[in-house]
């Protein structure tokens, strides 16, 4: 063998190993019903100083989307791709529904591990359960543990729906009886004795789903005591529960770092929707909460903490337009893993945009069309899309919502002392019953103060021929009756697969 040859097999033999141990581990942590009032440096009363620290060293997210319910956003964080191109269009994933993520495509998780990574999932699932090939271990997945649905007891991990009632916490596929402890706490052991137990062979990806700060509202009560001066008792609990998941990612953190693996590691920090009024969260400024299409139900917290940002993007806001769908591509890319395989994705690759080096190429977000929501009014003009739908657009620096879009008030948060409101408008604003379609510019009126509709409607025309375009390419809804099999006292007491 020549010497010529023994220096190319050495260079790329050399280049492959540098390239392994270079691949960043991540770390992903979705926080459930976390409302955009409910971080601290959003002005919250809620104290967050180890998300604030992150997020101040690393880069915000400021124009960033995910969905206003639960399945949605995690269907496409692990598919990227809309809700309308998997048939989950429609409100969530019910315990008792044979339903999921279709397994025509590959989730995140199938291409990091195809990428050389050993991949883990702590948390809540909620992404179909009705049969094993729908579990986590089975959709990319070396480990699981946590919840398969969603709305647990946080010390128990009962789980009722319906007349139904189960437990529901899973070790991979084997159901867990494992009470008393806070899920929280749990949750955040599992990915720290994941950390212990990493032998260095392959980088990690770690998707830690937490149950918080979803109802119900359960805390230990040494986490609400800070919080006494809160005279709202659903406020109170919410800000313990809040704190607790704080702590959490504090203590994660310093076991990443106590393994030596956080100068190596990339931290996505989302929440799956806006937050939960009636449950204690909070979007103020922004209108409206979960389940609406208002910013306040679809305006994500997120931020990116990494030593891989540019020096000149740390401690900065980002403006660029991105979406819960992006992670899918840009964390692929950043894993050196390949996107042969997928079916059209949604998302776009955001991490040159995240590192400062150009503007998002992103122009538009389907936030969703669900044809199986409650119509609303009559169509508003002939020949483009129906008005009646429920489905809203982001374009530039526009956004249309048609149909019913949920919720509109403005809330500020509980035992606050605000002087006004958004134009002076109530809380308690109600929508007109025959209106159906509103238009806003939210660069300019990002807490969708001014309905521009009347005075644009060339612009309402346009928004709408690209629902219809959206609407050409969606799949059929699938949303299937409730199955009487999947009642736990068919399976030991537990919520899991019935077919």
């Amino acid at each position: 063998m020549s010497c010529v040859l023994l220096a190319i097999i050495s260079f790329f033999t050399t280049t492959g190993t540098e390239a392994a141990r270079a691949a960043p581990h991540i770390l992903f942590v979705l926080a459930d019903d976390y409302g955009y009032h409910d971080i601290g440096y959003h002005g919250s009363e809620i104290n967050t100083p180890t998300l604030d620290k992150l997020a101040l060293e690393g880069l915000r997210l400021e124009n960033y989307y995910v969905q206003p319910i639960c399945t949605p956003t995690r269907s496409q964080l692990l598919s990227g791709r809309y809700q309308i191109h998997t048939g989950l269009q429609h409100d969530i994933i019910w315990p008792t529904q044979p339903n999921g993520l279709p397994l025509d495509s590959p989730t995140l998780a199938d291409k990091l591990r195809e990428a050389g990574y050993s991949t883990h999932m702590v948390g809540k699932w909620h992404l179909g359960m009705y049969r094993k090939d729908y579990l986590p271990t089975s959709r990319g997945f070396d480990t699981y543990f946590g919840y398969l649905t969603g709305s647990e007891d946080y010390f128990t991990r009962d789980r009722c729906y319906e007349s139904y009632c189960g437990m529901d916490l899973r070790d991979n596929l084997e159901p867990m009886n494992q009470t008393g402890e806070y899920s929280t706490h749990l949750f955040t052991q599992k990915v720290i004795n994941i950390m212990k137990n990493y032998d260095g062979s392959k980088p990690l990806f770690i998707y830690l789903a937490f149950q918080a700060v979803h109802s119900p509202l359960q805390v230990p009560e040494t986490y609400t005591h800070p919080y006494r001066h809160i005279k709202d008792q659903n406020r109170r609990i919410y800000a313990g529960m809040v704190s607790a998941m704080d702590e959490a990612v504090r203590n994660i953190t310093e076991a990443f770092r106590a393994k030596g693996l956080w100068d190596n590691t990339i931290l996505v920090f989302s929440t799956d929707n806006g937050g939960e009024i009636l449950a204690g969260g909070n979007n103020w400024p922004l209108r409206g909460w979960k389940h609406s299409l208002w910013e306040g139900g679809v305006h994500g917290v997120g931020f990116v903490h990494s030593p891989f940002l540019n020096e000149t993007v740390k401690g900065t806001v980002s403006w660029d337009l991105m979406h819960v769908t992006d992670w899918f591509p840009t964390l692929v890319h950043l894993a050196g893993g390949s996107l042969n395989g997928t079916l059209p994705l949604d998302g776009i690759d955001q991490w040159e945009t995240i590192n400062g080096q150009r503007i998002s190429p992103r122009n538009e977000i389907l936030h969703n069309i669900d044809p199986l929501f409650e119509r609303s009014g009559k169509p508003a003009y002939n020949g483009t899309f129906d008005t009646s739908v429920r489905a809203a657009l982001r374009a530039g620096d526009w956004k249309i919502i048609t149909g019913n879009p949920g919720n509109s008030s403005w809330i500020p948060p509980p035992d606050a002392n605000f002087a006004f409101f958004k134009s002076n408008q109530s809380v308690n604003f109600m929508l007109s019953k025959t209106k159906n379609v509103w238009l806003f510019n939210i660069a300019k009126d990002p807490y969708e103060d001014r309905d521009l509709a009347d005075e644009y409607p060339s612009k309402v025309k346009e928004m709408l021929d690209r629902l219809s375009y959206y609407q050409s390419t969606a799949v059929p809804c699938h949303y299937p009756k409730s199955d009487p099999r999947a009642d736990p006292k068919l399976h030991g007491g537990f919520w899991g697969p019935w077919e």
